[in-house]
Order: structure tokens, then C-alpha cells, then sequence
């Protein structure tokens, strides 16, 4: 069974642990930035040092989001391989340069050119996906490198908050870095190719599968995604999405130590289990989409619970409580990432679909404003989150608000399919 399916182990493993790595790489700040000697060592102190972490964050996105331009034609030029390589040795060499950093902007420097190094993931795991997968099951291949962008901050909570106790902030980058260039790295190295034509561990009848057309594709209809206005409510729902989940993701950890007085263990601890919800709303929301074919009804719902979760933490009377409350309401927009990515499919043709997803990606900048925002209004309430959180709850309602508008279409969709269905049955 394993030799007609080696493409499991050659591309799937790699780039789970390809996500894994990059997202502790990327959002292991969150978990750093409580320690006290990371902050007093770039001399993040006075009225305005909460806004100055926030820009961290901000200014990784933007160079994030706006890379991934840049890396789609290096991945054109040279491959997919040759491409993450050259990314991974980029912020192997950052990370390294975040350890040694001696002043708060040289720390941001190292940002900028890490979100940079990181930006050719999405593109690199969808060529190779492309190339390697049938079209059958590239939404199982999807789910390799989703498993590791949650699965790998779930796990990096808890190694990051043990390196820091044990050693210091710095040995958290010089491990992180030794991670990508003693696993990572071979692994591109020795395991992928391009293509699996090019891999001489790929049998005949195994390319054969993988080389399927889907006989189908060429009597979908042609669409313009952007003459769909619910591509936009999409769109809209994924800004105020990634507001919310680039919020709640970074300033998390500092809320449980300071907010609520909870030890670096059991705010790892929480941080965890935040990241190990937003896993399992993703593989529910996929699960359901596809049962009950209505994405636009269940993006509703988690926008809703999303302000229930974080109105519920405002009030709530225990802290252990109101950190749950705002790991589910974290989680909760890891599941409107999940179907985002749907919609980009649904709303698109193959042609257009890079289109479609570049649009939705330039969400990240907007999105990763948000903790900087969050930041400088902690700055002006004095360290107080309760404005920061009513700004989170008013976001996760005007998406609510947006996808209100998508239900009555959707639902005449599905009643249309069923009635079509009903009638092949009967013949």
C-alpha cells in the first residue's frame, strides 16, 4: 500500500513540519514577548511600549503579505524545492539574528526580513500540492500543512515558555533555528522534488494516479470571482477575521500573564489549548461544510460565538475562565480561515483562483494592524484590555453582519441541488 502512495511521505511530511516550525518561528513572539529580560533587553518600557510590541507583529505581516509577489516568480523561475530552501535559509539566518539583537530596531529589522523569508510558504505548499496530489484529494493534502499551522504553535507554547525558563529568551531562537537547519532543510533536500517525475521513488503506476484529469473541469462554468458579491462578503469576513485572530493570537499570552496574574506555565499552558481549538474547528468546519453545504451559515454562527467567547471573558469571574473563553473565540476564526479557503475554490475557476486567493491574502496587512492597534489602546487605557476586546467584539459582529447577506442565496443553492438530486432519483 506504501509504494502507491510515497507522495504521503515525500511531500506531506515535510511540508507539515515545513508549517510546523514557520508558525512557531512566527508567532512564538507572542509567548516571548511576556518575559520580562526579552522586554527590558530591547528597552521596551514607558507609556508607549505596548503599541511598540504590537508593530512587531504589524510590520512581519506587511512584509509577509507583500513578499508573497516576489516569491511567486523565484518559484516560477527556479521550483518549488529550490525556492523554500532559499526561504528557509533566510529565516534560519533571522532567527539567529533575533537572538543577537542588542536594540529594538534592529529586533524589527529581524521581523521585517523573516516575514520576508516566510512569505513563499502559502505559494510553495500550493505548487507542490498541485503537482504532486490527484485532484481528487489535494483537500487532504491541504490539510497536511493546516494541521502543522495549528499543531505547531500548540506545541511551541509549551517548548518556548520550558526554553525560556530554563535558559534564557535568546536560546529560544538558536534552538528554532537549529530546527529548520537540521530537519527542515534535509528534508527539502533529501525527500522533494519538483515534480514526481523527477523523484526516482516514485513508481509508474503511482504517477499514473497522481496525473488524473478531472474529466469535469471542463464543463464547470467560467466565473469571474469578482462580479460575485459574495466573494466579497468572503472577503470582507476574512479582513475582519484576520483582525480578530492576529489579535487575539499575539496579545493572548500577554493577557493571561497580566490581565489575569497566571503563572508563564499555565499561560502556556492555555495558549495550548487556544491553538489546539482553532485545530479542531477547522477539521469540524471542513466536516460540516461538506456535509451540509452551506460555508456561508456556519461563518455566521462562528462570528457569532466569536463575541459570545469574547463578551462572556469580559465578564467572566474566574480567569481560568476567561482565558477558555478567549482560546474558543481564537479558535473560532481558525474555523472561518478553513472555510475561507473554500470560498476562494467556490467563488473562482482554476484559472482565477490565484487571483481570487492573492486578493483574500492582502487580508494579513489589514488584519495585522490589529496588534498594533490593540497595543496603542492599551497604551491609552493604561494597560487596561477591556477597550481592546470591545474592539474585537464589534469586528467579529460586522462580520456576523456581512455574511447575513450571503444566507438567503446559499440556501436557495442548496434547496436547488437537492430538488435536482431528488429528480435523478426518481429517474
Amino acid at each position: 500500500m506504501f509504494d502507491g502512495n510515497k507522495r504521503w511521505f515525500l511531500i506531506g511530511i515535510p511540508i507539515f513540519f515545513f508549517w510546523f516550525f514557520g508558525q512557531i518561528d512566527k508567532l512564538g513572539i507572542s509567548i516571548i514577548q511576556t518575559d520580562p529580560e526579552f522586554l527590558e533587553h530591547l528597552g521596551l518600557v514607558g507609556p508607549d511600549k505596548n503599541a511598540k510590541i504590537g508593530l512587531m507583529t504589524f510590520i512581519f505581516t506587511v512584509s509577509y503579505a507583500l513578499s508573497n509577489i516576489f516569491w511567486g516568480f523565484v518559484i516560477d523561475k527556479f521550483g518549488a524545492r529550490k525556492t523554500a530552501i532559499m526561504g528557509l535559509f533566510i529565516w534560519t539566518c533571522t532567527m539567529i539574528g533575533g537572538a543577537l539583537s542588542t536594540s529594538y530596531e534592529m529586533f524589527l529589522v529581524t521581523r521585517i526580513i523573516l516575514g520576508f523569508g516566510e512569505g513563499m510558504m502559502i505559494p510553495i505548499c500550493g505548487k507542490l500540492i498541485a503537482n504532486w496530489f490527484n485532484y481528487r484529494e489535494t483537500g487532504r493534502a491541504q490539510s497536511t500543512w493546516l494541521s502543522g499551522n495549528y499543531f505547531g504553535p500548540a506545541i511551541g507554547a509549551l517548548m518556548l515558555t520550558a526554553i525560556i525558563a530554563t535558559f534564557h529568551w535568546q536560546a529560544a531562537f538558536y534552538i528554532l533555528a537549529a530546527f529548520n537547519l537540521f530537519l527542515v532543510i534535509p528534508m527539502f533536500l533529501f525527500l522533494i522534488r519538483d515534480t514526481p517525475e523527477e523523484h526516482p521513488k516514485v513508481s509508474n503506476e503511482e504517477l499514473v494516479y497522481i496525473r488524473q484529469v478531472d474529466e469535469n473541469k471542463s464543463k464547470r462554468p467560467k466565473q469571474n470571482f469578482a462580479q460575485d458579491y459574495r466573494y466579497w462578503i468572503a472577503w470582507f469576513g476574512m479582513l475582519m477575521s484576520s483582525f480578530l485572530f492576529f489579535g487575539l493570537s499575539i496579545w493572548l499570552p500577554t493577557y493571561l500573564v497580566e490581565a489575569k496574574d497566571f503563572s508563564r506555565e499555565a499561560m502556556s499552558g492555555v495558549t495550548s489549548l487556544s491553538w489546539l481549538f482553532a485545530l479542531g474547528f477547522v477539521l469540524l468546519c471542513g466536516y460540516l461544510s461538506d456535509k451540509t453545504k452551506r460555508p456561508s451559515l456556519i461563518a455566521t454562527i462562528l462570528f457569532c460565538m466569536t463575541a459570545i467567547f469574547l463578551t462572556t471573558a469580559i465578564f467572566a469571574p474566574h480567569p481560568v475562565f476567561a482565558g477558555i473563553c478567549m482560546g474558543l473565540a481564537m479558535g473560532a476564526q481558525g474555523g472561518i480561515f478553513q472555510l475561507s479557503n473554500l470560498f476562494i475554490v467556490k467563488f473562482s475557476t482554476p484559472e482565477t483562483a490565484g487571483r481570487a486567493a492573492g486578493l483574500m491574502g492582502f487580508t494579513n496587512i489589514l488584519g495585522g494592524f490589529s496588534t498594533y492597534i490593540m497595543g496603542w489602546m492599551r497604551d491609552l487605557a493604561n494597560g487596561d484590555f477591556g477597550p481592546s476586546i470591545v474592539m474585537l467584539i464589534i469586528s467579529a459582529g460586522l462580520g456576523f453582519i456581512a455574511y447575513l447577506f450571503a444566507l438567503k442565496k446559499e440556501a436557495a443553492e442548496v434547496r436547488d441541488e437537492r430538488v435536482a438530486n431528488d429528480k435523478k432519483a426518481a429517474v
